[in-house]
Formats: structure tokens, sequence, C-alpha cells
């Protein structure tokens, strides 16, 4: 039972600012007359549980305690002791005693005026009546306690800071009011009732180590109750025994900044311990007043009083997206290096990206996998590296947190984005991404503790054939921690090589690894210039007398000071104009493979060793000074690419002034033209005596903007905006800027129509920054104009003329940064007229004390700021930091959404009432609670964003964590994947439309037995791989977010959908005669569009009263009007489209689990062209099916190609061709019209002969008269000069000519078929086609078999053929002929064979009876005598050598021996 509960008897009252406790007495009715209404409210909170009560702000009903106080939560923490609740029951009995005698006649009265008095009252409404509540509940016996009962003692103090209406009055009575008495020092914060809904976080002051600890309770009145201006406490009070006092006069304010009136000893102290406030706090409130407000800028600044600035601060603690909501999740963030191959697992390594070859490493791993879904007889490579992701936690051991991670499921995933190369005539335009799941890896430091001492994911980092800039996005899979996503930079870096002992070295310089504070300290910031989204390294200049470069290859996460080795000449003369020499590096422009500086007068440049890009370059040796006769005095940076080139431009001084170097930069090859070609732009314009001051080249325009300097008299001068074609040489002026900065008279900005009024301050520009997006033109210097057109102007009044523009930073996306020569930084949303002031600024001071209070390593009281960019639309410093004579260079956000709502928050305050009692609150302006976004279904076929995502092999042991085999594995599938993507682009298409199809079309059929084998452990190599896990995706989830860009083709559209939740007033009814009433939305939401001309927008609007929505149905659609056509991704035009709902620039925010961010200004790149990812294909399957359908049959050849089908000659041949999209996987008939070419040819696919233009013409145009058609068709459509036929789907049959004098005439079969030849077909809708943006130009081989011989040719074979059958008859008839003869012959010569054959086994006989006799010998010589006869007849000679030797006689036994 709640002790409350236990003394209802009693009654609780608040004198003097504590709680104080007196017995129950009888009231009479007219000392409760005015209790009633509070009676019923606090009677009703009685009846809620206390929970509700907290959470609904109703705190006063709280149950009494024993000795009428009740003890809150918030006030058992703070007042621990028994001691301290005797006290204040003894201080309750007599001070309840006092105020009920003083106070009971005029209770009722009083409430009533005090109502009226302070609900005129804009920031004291209706705490009159709630504080007059509490006096009289002292009184009332039937509810035994006052509104303050159960309070902490802190409450007490905390109303001395709030606007009390009682307190006025009684004042005015004569002070009847008893003086509030202090608590004890040191005793912490209560939580009293006065808390609005949910559980908010408040301080909780600690003494160890200093630090801030956070508790979860409910905000006293701290939060809620401040002090009107014309109270302040300046001393006294309980602690210094005498009462508290007011400050004399009505409504004044006390000297010094806007605090509380310090003690005597300690200021901060003393005010905290009468505040309840924590002292760091105050430090925040101190600053605050001594800091200008951050407001949309005025030419005078207003001046600050002092309570402003409390409750400025006071406005942003109350906020739900305050202070509390910072600690509501662990402050953690990813961490992610690079490893080499080889160094994988090892502790603190870090590489840099040098190697760009691929490691033929895994090969041996890939053949030890028998039975796996892989073909060995592919060939499997490595990346050179691994990506190495952690995180931590702030106050956290890393390790711990990472081991906690991978216990509790969480897997990192790698989102690796390719940035196309700049020559899309070498590489194909396009956007991929690969999306891949890292994997644990245990660390090889030895550990004797645990088993697993220290864990890291890896994952490998793919690269791709021209592609130096890859951003690497790293989240989590949904388990785990949670922590936010992180972007990366991680870049190609070709300005490394190897030096002495294989050690990684600059080639533009040596590295300095000191970075001194003189480098750094009092040195102005200077801009950071290079190609969008393309330069891998980027490059930073402005050291004073130092030739050094700050060079990064992360977008500064990671930098190097490289002091640059060049010559440094000086080359001053009379036609250069230079005062002094200095090594100071002015101007650094980087592009994707080349960095310039300029030195002085000099300028050179370096081109980077980038073989994934530039095949057979080593890129430079050293600086090459280029333009070395010129004197150059700027070099002015071009930020956008175009037609596969970089540009820079150069402005000459001195000789050649009026004239300037125009550079450009292809594949690493560095060229410049001086323009103009055959005047100057002073001559052009007429002018004696100019100079140029900056250079825009429009790429999309094709056209050059010149700043230009007109000296007319010695102190007078005008400045003009000149326009120059380079392909026409048309020059001309565009607009002259106003000699004097006009007068705005209060406006917030001024259209310049040439009858301003001006001040006496001159117009002084300095440069210019084009937007090509939203076409908005920006000329800057000590004032700021815009211009849609680049001839109307319209000046921003907010911007003072006082300051100078040094540089401008731009997002490209709707925001703008500015620095000023003192380095002040200025924030616009383009397409609005309000600037702010982000530094120096009240928001400014405020956020820095935040941080402070915080710990944050990246600020310091002591930092200078060297640069100021947009990253990812998100603006950053980069700022050196010296903390304790150490120090550092930080790269650091702005965090501009926070800057400009503590903004709103310090201007718009008030108070209202909130259940039973009033609150401090900031006024919203922003028109609107809420906004969301639903986009169109198919986010991939407007975003044009390719994705594949690969998964890690499974690993057969326990506990999960990978080997570096099983990671070598994943090296060689995500290769493997990534070169199924590059070849995926024949000219044939797949009857699956799908890259990853032939990988595993052999091995789908065996996957249950390989994951049978992997499920059991039996898997070669430890690793199971399965095939689901490497895909292309082709529909991705909505994640209710435009696209990052909207990729229009002819005549098509993008739908989206802007839900915004209204606030109360947010409706008005119309009443209309006869017509019942309609609810209007006071919404109203705007669409600008950059190229009207070009883009078309419908908006339609729904309004849901019920709902309190207002709901926008918007479409974007082309006019068709604007463009032609051009190939996949090339030659796109850049346009944009920004959704502003009225008055929401600079007001609106919201806060998401990532942060804050503004809402209501929405722009959104539109490019409109074919898009990247369309191509046209030759549909084999789909063309076979209609030809056998038409023709009746079909005959392919003897030797059958499956990619490369064959058609018979005499066969009518009709092409079926498919128009895929590699981005969204859609397949379809193209139904346009295209021009069929013949453009090469030969008898072997590899021995192709590409033709001539003469000889295309003559072999295709009907128009020829040379007999070399070798095709002609049906269709009688053609060409505009009726050059070429105009074939379409509905007409598409091809009939084969192959005339006399076309290649395919002729031609000699090489084997016992007909003839075969390959045609090189170009398939193109160029010009012909009016359904689409896409140039589509396809190039196939046609295989044509059963071509036909010509007449001449055939007459020879025939002629031959019947000749060589004629020989064959004639042959075989001699042969009957003289067979029986040659029969007879053969006899002859066998019975002749025979005979001797015959003699030669009678003289063997004879020899073997005895020796010769000498009639045997007279024998012989007759035998021999014979022989010859015979011989000499015809015998041949070998047959008579034989029988020679056969019927040689043997010696006898007499003429052996002798």
């Amino acid at each position: 039972m709640d002790r409350g509960e236990k003394r209802r008897g009693e009654k609780v009252s608040r004198v003097g600012g504590k709680v104080r406790n007196a017995k129950s007495r009888p009231v009479s009715n007219e000392k409760v007359r005015g209790e009633e209404k509070a009676q019923a409210e606090s009677a009703k909170g009685e009846e809620k549980p206390r929970g509700e009560q907290r959470s609904r702000g109703e705190g006063n009903a709280r149950e009494e305690r024993p000795g009428g106080r009740e003890k809150g939560r918030g006030e058992a923490r703070g007042r621990g002791t028994w001691a301290g609740r005797g006290e204040e029951w003894e201080r309750g009995k007599e001070a309840g005693r006092g105020e009920a005698r003083r106070r009971g006649k005029e209770a009722g009265r009083e409430e009533e005026r005090q109502r009226g008095r302070w609900a005129e009252r804009g920031e004291g409404k209706g705490r009159g009546e709630e504080r007059q509540r509490g006096k009289e509940a002292g009184r009332s016996e039937e509810r035994g306690r006052g509104k303050e009962a159960g309070r902490s003692p802190t409450k007490g103090r905390e109303e001395q800071l709030a606007p009390d209406p009682g307190k006025g009055a009684e004042q005015e009575r004569g002070k009847e009011r008893r003086p509030k008495e202090e608590p004890s020092p040191g005793k912490r914060q209560g939580r009293g009732p006065g808390k609005g809904r949910g559980v908010d976080k408040v301080w909780a002051e600690t003494l160890v180590k200093g630090q801030i600890e956070y508790s979860t309770g409910f905000p006293g009145g701290a939060r809620t109750r401040r002090r009107r201006r014309g109270e302040e406490p300046c001393g006294g009070g309980a602690r210094s025994g005498g009462p508290a006092r007011v400050c004399p006069g009505p409504a004044r304010v006390c000297p010094g900044p806007a605090r509380v009136c310090p003690a005597p000893k300690s200021p901060l102290q003393g005010a905290a311990s009468r505040t309840g406030i924590d002292p760091r706090v105050l430090q925040v409130v101190a600053a605050l007043c001594s800091c200008p407000a951050m407001h949309p800028a005025k030419p005078a600044w207003p001046g600050i009083r002092g309570p402003r600035a409390m409750w400025a601060l006071l406005a942003v603690l109350l906020e739900p997206w305050g202070l509390a909501a910072i600690k509501d999740f662990e402050e953690c963030t990813w961490q992610v290096v690079l490893n080499k191959f080889e160094r994988i697992g090892e502790e603190g390594a870090s590489d840099r990206f040098f190697h760009q070859d691929l490691v033929d490493k895994v090969g041996q791993v890939f053949r030890e996998l028998v039975d796996a879904p892989i073909d060995p007889s592919k060939k499997y490579l490595g990346f050179p590296y691994y990506l190495k992701i952690n995180y931590s936690c702030e106050g956290q051991a890393s390790e711990d947190m990472v081991r906690k991670g991978h216990l509790t499921g969480l897997k990192p995933m790698a989102l690796v984005s390719f940035q196309s190369a700049v020559n899309f005539y070498r590489w194909k335009i396009e956007h991929l991404q690969i999306q891949m799941e890292a994997a644990p890896f245990r660390s090889k430091e030895p550990c004797s503790a645990e088993q697993m001492c220290s864990v890291s994911w890896y994952t490998p980092m793919p690269i791709k054939s021209g592609s130096l800039v890859m951003r690497v996005d790293i989240s989590g899979n949904g388990l785990g921690p949670f922590i936010p996503p992180k972007r990366f930079y991680v870049n190609i870096n070709g300005f490394l090589k190897k030096g002495q002992d294989n050690k990684i070295e600059f080639t533009v310089g040596d590295e300095l690894r000191d970075l001194q504070p003189r480098y750094f300290v009092n040195v102005p910031s200077r801009p950071l210039w290079h190609t969008m989204d393309q330069s891998p390294v980027l490059i930073l200049g402005g050291f004073p007398d130092k030739k050094s470069i700050l060079l990064t290859d992360t977008n500064f996460k990671d930098f190097s000071l490289v002091q640059l080795s060049i010559d440094s000449c000086w080359v001053g003369s009379l036609y250069c104009p230079q005062s002094d020499f200095t090594a100071t590096i002015y101007d650094a422009i980087s592009t994707e493979s080349t960095l310039f500086i300029r030195q002085n007068q000099l300028v050179y440049y370096f081109t980077g060793s980038y073989s994934m890009l530039q095949e057979n370059t080593e890129g430079s040796e050293k600086w090459v000074r280029v333009l070395a006769s010129e004197c150059i005095k700027r070099l002015c940076p071009v930020y956008f690419h175009s037609k596969g080139m970089e540009y820079v431009i150069a402005l000459t001084a001195g000789k050649n002034e009026g004239y300037f170097h125009f550079g450009t930069i292809t594949d690493g090859d560095v060229s410049f033209e001086m323009l103009p070609r055959q005047w100057s732009v002073c001559q052009k314009i007429a002018v004696a005596n100019c100079s140029m001051i900056w250079a825009l080249f429009l790429v999309d325009d094709d056209a050059i903007l010149l700043l230009v300097e007109e000296e007319v008299l010695p102190n007078k001068k005008l400045y003009h905006v000149v326009s120059y074609h380079q392909m026409t040489e048309d020059l001309k002026i565009l607009y002259t800027i106003p000699e004097f900065i006009p007068d705005a008279r209060g406006l917030e900005f001024l259209m310049m129509l040439g009858t301003e009024v001006y001040t006496s301050t001159s117009m002084v520009p300095r440069g210019m920054f084009f937007n090509p997006y939203n076409n908005l033109l920006f000329i800057w210097g000590n004032f700021l104009l815009q211009s849609y057109n680049k001839e109307n102007f319209i000046y921003l009044a907010d911007f003072p003329k006082e300051l100078s523009i040094k540089y401008l930073a731009n997002s490209l996306y709707g925001e703008l940064a500015i620095v000023t020569d003192n380095e002040e930084i200025w924030y616009l949303q383009e397409g609005s007229y309000q600037m702010y002031r982000l530094f120096p600024s009240q928001s400014w001071e405020l956020h820095i004390s935040l941080q402070a209070m915080f710990h944050s390593s990246l600020y310091s009281s002591n930092e200078t700021m060297v640069t100021l960019f947009y990253e990812d639309s998100e603006l950053f410093q980069l700022v050196y930091l010296i903390n304790d004579q150490q120090g550092r260079l930080v790269k650091r956000p702005v965090p501009v959404v926070k800057l400009l709502m503590y903004e709103q928050h310090s201007k718009h305050y008030y108070m209202e009432r909130r259940g039973g009692h009033l609150v401090f609150a900031s006024k919203n302006t922003c028109p609107f609670m809420r906004m969301r976004l639903h986009p169109q279904a198919n986010q991939q076929m407007y975003s044009r964003q390719e994705l594949y995502r690969a998964r890690p092999p499974h690993v057969l042991e326990p506990s999960g964590f990978h080997t570096e085999r099983s990671l070598a594995v994943y090296q060689g599938l995500v290769y493997y994947l990534l070169w199924l993507h590059s070849k995926y682009d024949k000219p044939y298409a797949d009857s699956e439309h799908d890259p990853i199809w032939p990988w595993w079309i052999s091995k789908k059929q065996d996957q249950d037995y390989y994951f049978y084998l992997g499920s059991n452990g039996l898997s070669a190599g430890g690793v199971h791989i399965d095939m689901n896990s490497y895909e292309k995706i082709y529909k991705l989830r909505s994640n209710y977010k435009l696209p990052e860009r909207i990729f229009l083709d002819k005549g098509s559209s993008y739908r989206f959908t802007i839900l915004l939740t209204a606030r109360g007033h947010g409706f008005k009814t119309s009443h209309n005669l006869g017509v019942a009433f309609h609810p209007q939305s006071r919404i109203q939401v705007g669409v600008v569009l950059a190229d009207p001309s070009c883009v078309e927008v419908t908006m339609k609007q729904e309004t849901f009263t019920s709902r309190n929505l207002v709901l926008f149905r918007i479409t974007l659609k082309d006019k068709m009007l604007c463009l032609q056509q051009g190939i996949s991704g090339h030659y796109l035009l850049k346009t944009s489209m920004t959704v502003k709902v009225l008055g929401s620039s600079g007001n609106c925010f919201q806060n998401t689990h990532l942060g804050l961010r503004l809402q209501g200004n929405l722009m959104v790149p539109v490019l409109i062209g074919c898009p990247p990812g369309k191509r046209l294909a030759l549909n084999t399957s789909y063309t076979i099916q209609y030809n056998y359908q038409e023709n009746k049959h079909y005959f392919d050849c003897m030797y059958k190609d499956p990619e490369m089908p064959c058609f018979f000659f005499r066969d009518i041949f009709y092409p079926i061709f498919s128009i895929q999209d590699l981005v969204t996987g859609d397949s379809g008939k193209f139904q346009g019209s295209f021009v069929l070419k013949v453009v090469g040819g030969g008898q072997d696919a590899n021995n192709i002969r590409d033709y001539s233009d003469e000889e295309i013409y003559r072999y295709n145009s009907p128009l020829d008269n040379t007999r070399s058609l070798i095709w002609t068709t049906r269709t009688a459509r053609t060409t505009k000069d009726s050059a070429f036929h105009i074939m379409s789907p509905q007409n598409s049959g091809i009939e084969w000519l192959c005339l006399e004098n076309s290649p395919c005439h002729d031609v000699v079969p090489n084997r016992w078929f007909a003839p075969e030849f390959y045609f090189k077909v170009l398939v193109s809708n160029r010009g012909v086609d009016t359904s689409t943006y896409c140039d589509y130009q396809l190039i196939f081989l046609l295989h044509i078999h059963g071509l036909p011989l010509s007449g001449k040719r055939a007459l020879f074979i025939v002629i031959v053929s019947t000749s060589l059958f004629l020989g064959l008859v004639a042959f075989y008839i001699i042969i009957c002929l003289l067979w029986p003869l040659m029969v007879k012959a053969c006899n002859h010569l066998l019975w002749k064979i025979n005979s001797l054959i015959a003699w030669d086994s009678y003289y063997s006989y004879t020899n073997t009876s005895g020796g010769f006799t000498i009639p045997s010998q007279a024998m012989f010589k007759e035998t021999s005598r014979e022989l010859s006869k015979v011989s000499s007849r015809g015998l041949p000679k070998a047959s008579s050598k034989v029988a020679e030797k056969k019927f040689r006689p043997q010696p006898t036994l007499e003429e052996s021996r002798a």
C-alpha cells in the first residue's frame, strides 16, 4: 500500500519553494470557492495510476506521503536520508498554517484576476491559474494536499525561473508570500509531476572522473518553468539567511548576459544550486549570450536579450529530438580498412589501394573442389585486396563489441558501387553495384585466453575495368546491435609506386610525416576543386611558402601531406608581371587521372598510372610544365565532363591578356588551345583595357562564360558576363553587372531591372558557379546574384554587403554553402531567398557547447578550417584541431539541420497548457507535421542501378569462422560473377535473359546432391557453395525515397505521391451557394522545373480530413522535344525537378533514427535521353521459329554453332530483334523501324574484312547500279535520301542476291558442301525510329550457307566434271578390251617364273649329290647360255640376277681346299 494513502487526513502545500506539511483543518466554503475546478481535476488525477499520471503530465494528483509530502521517484533519488524528510516535515507544518491564514480570504478572487491578466501574456499563458490553484489547495480538507505535493525539492528552485503569475500578484499585494527556502546543496534533482508524454532523460551529475551519466526519469520543473524578465534573484534566499528578493524596476533584466545572478564566490555553482540546472548547461547559456543570433540575415543584426538566450536553450532541451534523444542508441560506427591478399588476419594491417592487377592464387583452391557446382575448366582469379570490417562504440572496447555482434548474429553487408569512366567511347556506361555479405575471420595473432580473441569480418574488394572511384556502403543485416549505415570511398591511387624495400611511395613527391601547426594555423581556407564523382584522388594546396599539397584517395578519411618534386623556376619578365616569388601552390585541380597545380605563373600536370583505365600507359615520371611561355594568373575548374573528356581553363595575363587557354584531358593526354582563335575578348567587345576574372564551361551548351573586368577610369570598373561559343566563334555580352549594390529596402530579394535605388558600395564580383541540373547561375563577390537564364538576375539581399565571398560549395541537390574572407559560413537553399549564417552564430555556439559537454573529439576551442565541401549532399569541414598542444586534422560534418532547428526554436517560443499545468514550448513554423513519400514501385527502371548479390560459401567448421581457403573461394566466386556480367554483351539474345544463367545451367539439376554433401559435412575443401547465393537483383524494394537520379526516355513518365500530415489549422472550408462546403487545405505545394520546355508535370491533390492528410499525386513526363537520338547512356540532357512546400524552407525538420533532416524541399536530378543498360539483340530462337513458319522449312549448317545460327541462301531471311533491359531484366520484341546494312564479310568467321563507306553504299543501297547488291527487300520505304531501305518488324524479309560485283558472288567452296559466307551486319534505328531517344546499334555475324556459283564457274565445273567422267569411261573401255591379252601375258610370265624356280630346284639337287664333272660343267655353261638368251628376250633384270645367282656353280671340294 502506498504510503501516501495512509496520510489522507493530512494536507500538503508548498510555501517558499519547499514542501510544507500541516494537519487537516476545517475549511470554509469561502476559502475553497476558487478551488472547485482544481479539485475536480485533482480528483480525476487521483483515480489514475501513478504511471499514467506521469505519462499524461498530471502529477498534481499524486497520493500523499507520510508527513504530508508525496515521494516521487526523482525525489527519492535526490533526497535519500530520513533526516532530510524530518526537516521537511517541520517546515511544512509552519508554512502550511501561515499560508492558510494569510491567503484564505482572497484566494477565490485572485484566481480569476490572475487568469485574465496572464491570459493576455503570450509567454505566461495559464500560469496564474495553475499557481493559484496550488495556493488554495493547501487549505482543502477534502483534498488533503496541495498542487505541489509530492514534488522533489528542486521544484522550488525551478519555480524561481518560471514566469509565475501568482508571484507577481503577491508582490502587488505587498509581498505577502513568504520567501522560498533553498534545499541543501548537493542534493540531486528529483522528478516532478509536471511531465508531458513519454519518458525523458534528465541530467544526473556524478563526481566520478567528471563524466556525465543519464538516467531515465520525468523532468522537473526546470524544464518547464522559467522566470519573467523583471524577476531576477540577485542573492539572498534561504542559503544566505535572508529572503529572496526581486530585482527592482518593472520588467528589468539584470546586467550582463542572460544568466542567473551569481553568488559572491562561485557564480556557476551558486546559480546551479539555486536553479537546479547543471553548471555545464549554464556555460552553454553564457556562451549563447555573447554571440549574435543566427537568422535570415539582414543588414543590421538585432540586439540579443538575455533571457531570450536562456529560453532558446530550453527550447532545444524540451524538444523530442533534443539532448534526451541523443543517447537512445549506442554511438557506434563502422570501421573499414584495406588488407592485401597476403595480409589477411593481421592485426593493425592497413594498405593503400595501389595494386591493380588480379591475383592468380585461387585457381589451385578451385581445382581441389571436386563435387562442387563449379566448372573446373574455367579460370578463377582473385582481387588484390580484402575489405576488413569492424565497428566500435563510444567508451567500449572494439574487440568486445565485435565479439558481441558476431555472437548475436550481426553480419555486415558491404555494397560496392562502381563509378563509370569518363571516356564512354572506350568503356561502357553503367551504374553497377554488388552487395556482399561479410565473412567472420579470426585473427592470426596468438590467443591463449579465449577461443576468439579478435574477430573481424572480411569481404573481397572487387575492382572493375574502367572504374577508379568506388563507394562502399556498410550496413547491418538487422541482427545484433544497431549501427547506422556509413559510406566509405575506396579509390585507386595511381600516384603511388614501390620504392626501396618494397615500400609504397608517392610518385608526385615526398610524403611529410609531421603535420606542423604552422601549415594550418592562421592559414585561410581554400576551395576543393575536382571533377565531380570522377576523381579518385583529391588534392588541396594553399600552404604558405611550401610547395606541398594535401592528397587523399578516401575523401579525407585518410590523407598525406606531400612535398612536390617540381623545379619552381622563376620566369617573370616584362610580359609576365609577377611582383614576388613564392613556393605556395595556389590552384590545385584533380581530374580522373591527372593532377593540375599552379605555382606563381607556372602550370604543371602529372598523370597517374592506371592500368584499369588506360592500357599500356605507365603515367608520368615527373611533373610536366605546360604553357611555359605564358603567364597564367588563375586556373578555373570544370566540374563536369562531357563527350568523353575532362576540361580545365587557364586565364592568362601579360602579353596575352584577353585570351584564355582551354585544356582537354582524354585518357591522361593533356592538350591546350588558346581561345578565341582570331581576336581577343577585349577586341570583340570593343574594350581597350580588360581582363578576365573567371571562366565557366557549360558542358551541355558547349559554351564558355567569361567574367570580364573593364577598366573605364582608373577608379571606375565595370564587369560583364560574356558568352563564347567555341564551334561558331560567337561572342556576346549577356549581362553587365551594376556598378553599385542595390538598396533592397528590407526585402529579401530584388529583381535587377535597372530601375533600382543603389547604395554607395561598389559591386566587386570575384567568381561564378553554374549548376547544370537546375540551370542556376551564381555570380558572387561582396554580393550574390542568381539567374535561371543567364540574362535576368535576382539580388539576394540577405547577404551583407560588408562581407566578401571567397568561394562556394554546391551539393548539386539544391543546397549552397558560402565561405567569406573572414571564414564565415552561410547557407542557402537554391530556389529560396533566405540566407542563414551558420558560423559564427548563436546556434553554432550552442552546438559547440553541447559537443564539449559530450566530450566530442571532433571539436576544440582552438581550431582552423582548411576547406569546406559537399560529399553525397552532406556538408563537411576539414578542420585542424589543437588539443593539449597536440594538433590533428579531422573531417567532420557540418550540422546544418541542427543549426537551423536551434535557430527556429530560439525565435519562436511560448507557454502552453498541457494537462493541468503550463509548459514551455517552441512554436513550430512548419506548415505540416510530417511528410512521406510513396515513389513508383519499380525504382530500378528510373535509377538504372544494376545490382548483384553475393554471399560467402558456407564453411563446415562448427564455429562458423572462415579460413584463408574459404575466403579465397569467395574471391574467385565474386570475380567470376563480375566476369559473367562483363561478358554479357553479346549480340545474340539468350533464352534466359540473365548473365548468371550460363553459370549454373548444367549444375541446377544436381543442387539437392550438393546440398546433401554440405549438410553432412562431406563437401570438398571444407566449403559448400550455394548456387542461390549469387544472383542479380531485378526488383528492389522501395525505401520510400525518390531515386538519386531519374532517367527518362522519350515520352516516358515518372509518378510519385507526397503525403503531408496537416496541423490543426491546416484546413479551411469554402461555402458556395447551392453546393455543400468542401474542405480545402492550406498547405501549398509547388513543382519547379529547370527546363519546362522539355518536361512537364501534372499534380492532383486529394484531401482526407478524417486523417488530417493531404495527398499530392505528381507525374513528371518528357515532352519529346529537346533531344536527338544517342547511344545508351551518352549525351544525356541534365535537368531537374524541385518539389517545394510553401513556407518549409529552413523551418521543417524530421527526426529519424539516422538523425535530423530537412523536409519540404526535394530536388531530384533528371537525365533525359537513352537510359544506360538498354540494348538491341538478335533473338535467335524467335528468328529460327519465325523463319520456319514463313519458309515452311529450315536448313541448318552441317557444322552447327549454338551461339550463331545458320540460314539457307535461297530462303527469305526474317530477323527478329529484341530490346533487352539489363537493369530490370525485361525483354521484348523491338517494334520500331530500323536500317540494316552489311558492313563486312568473309568466308571464315575469324577473317572478317570491314568494308569501306563506298563499298557499304554499293552493297546495300537500292540506288546502286554497279550490280553490287548483296541483298534486297520488298519494302518500298527508304531514308530521306533514298540511300537505304527502312525496315520494320512487319516488313523485315530479306532476299539474298550476291550480284557479280559483290564480295559474296562466286565463292569457291572450301569443302564438298555448298559455299558458305559470314556477313557482318549493322542494324540501327537512328533517324528512322521516333519512338525512343535510344540509338540502338547492333553489329552481329550472320552465317549463310548454300550460296550459288556464278555461270562461268558452274560451266567450268560442268566441263571439268564431264571430261573427268568421259575419261574414266574411256579408261574403263580400254581396260575391258585389253584384259584377255593382259591375262595371257601374265600367265606366260608366271610360267617363265615357275620354270626358273624349277631350274633352281634341279641345280640345288644336283649340287648336293656331288661335285661337278666336266660334262656337268659343260651343261652348266649351256644352261647359262640359255638363261642369257631368256634374259635378252625380256626377262626382268631383277629376275635375271636372281637366276644368275641361283645357277652360280658351287666350288668343288678340291677347289675349296686349295
